[in-house]
């Protein structure tokens, strides 16, 4: 009886052992081989996809939302015409380019270009073409006895008169529009984005400071309760309007009903902007924006005139740079 009992344990003991055996031997087979989890898998990824649908679709009605929202916001803004002469130079395309795309970032802005040259270059052209902005392009030449020569000081005779002047022909003659804003913007300088807003709605002629000019931090109207009264300048303060071209933006309805207001040529050193705001406005009619012009936001800078020694030693060589090469 106690034999048979020990053979039954020992059997169920070996059975035991073998069907665990198994199992092990099963399962490190397993081990080695991919699991087919796509059944798993196939409803995430489909979530996962149509999540990513919706987000698509909400995106592009966004977008389709905010261009129907923007020209109808920016369209009831009045346009600023910036009038810019230019002429051709080693930086002409730098300076151009620079200013163009501060210009993108600004809406409802018309650029007048007026190059002094006797015929529209393809630089300007192409510049012009490329920029993305609403434009026109003008050009007239500056008459020989106005031309500053090699080796004059800036400040000898007036310069870009004929050009602005003929932005004013064009407004008056060929422009469409009867309201806006008209400001002069040299491409050498430097302009905050936030100085075209500030002039967006000049009613008459606007002002503020202009910084790094005169030989000055920065020259300004001086407001007392809300009216210019006096100019902080270094240099003849008695002038009717000791201003920077870049200080002042003008009403173009005030432009439109005044038709023989222009700069003059004739002006004497300094009396440039006068010639121009004399017969608009007076000193008491100017708005002054900029916070009360206490803020710059515009700065009368130049561009360092590029040394071309080296450049001006290879070309003799045939070793100068490529002339095609558009800089």
């Amino acid at each position: 009886m106690a034999t048979r009992m020990r053979l039954k344990l020992k059997t169920v003991f070996v059975l035991y052992f073998m069907v665990s055996l198994l199992g092990l031997i099963y399962a490190l087979m397993q081990l080695g081989q991919r699991c087919d989890c796509t059944e798993h898998d196939m409803p995430k990824e489909r979530t996962i996809s149509r999540l990513r649908g919706e987000l698509h679709r909400l995106q592009e009605q966004a977008r389709k939302s905010e261009a129907t929202r923007r020209p109808q916001k920016e369209s009831s803004l009045p346009t600023i015409f910036v009038v810019t002469p230019t002429y051709a130079r080693l930086v002409q395309k730098a300076e151009l380019t620079r200013l163009s795309q501060t210009f993108l970032h600004v809406p409802r802005l018309h650029w007048i270009v007026v190059e002094d040259s006797q015929r529209k270059t393809p630089l300007v052209e192409q510049l012009l073409a490329k920029s993305g902005l609403t434009y026109t392009h003008l050009h007239v030449a500056t008459a020989k006895e106005r031309k500053l020569q090699e080796g004059d000081p800036n400040w000898l005779k007036p310069r870009g008169v004929e050009q602005r002047n003929e932005a004013l022909r064009w407004l008056r003659e060929d422009g469409k529009a009867r309201e806006g804003v008209v400001y002069f913007a040299d491409d050498d300088n430097t302009y905050s984005l936030q100085i075209f807003e500030e002039m967006r709605n000049t009613q008459r002629v606007s002002v503020w400071p202009v910084g790094l000019v005169g030989g000055m931090k920065y020259e300004k109207p001086v407001v007392e309760r809300g009216k210019v009264v006096r100019f902080h300048v270094g240099w003849r303060p008695s002038r009717p309007f000791p201003m920077d071209m870049a200080g002042f933006a003008v009403s173009l309805k005030l432009l439109l009903d005044n038709p023989d207001s222009c700069f003059d040529g004739n002006a004497a050193m300094g009396f440039l902007e006068s010639s121009l705001l004399q017969g608009l406005v007076t000193m008491d009619q100017l708005e002054p924006k900029a916070d009360n012009c206490s803020k710059v936001l515009v700065w009368h800078t130049r561009t360092e005139k590029p040394k071309m020694k080296r450049e001006d030693a290879l070309q003799p060589q045939g070793l100068g740079s490529d002339p095609a090469v558009e800089v």
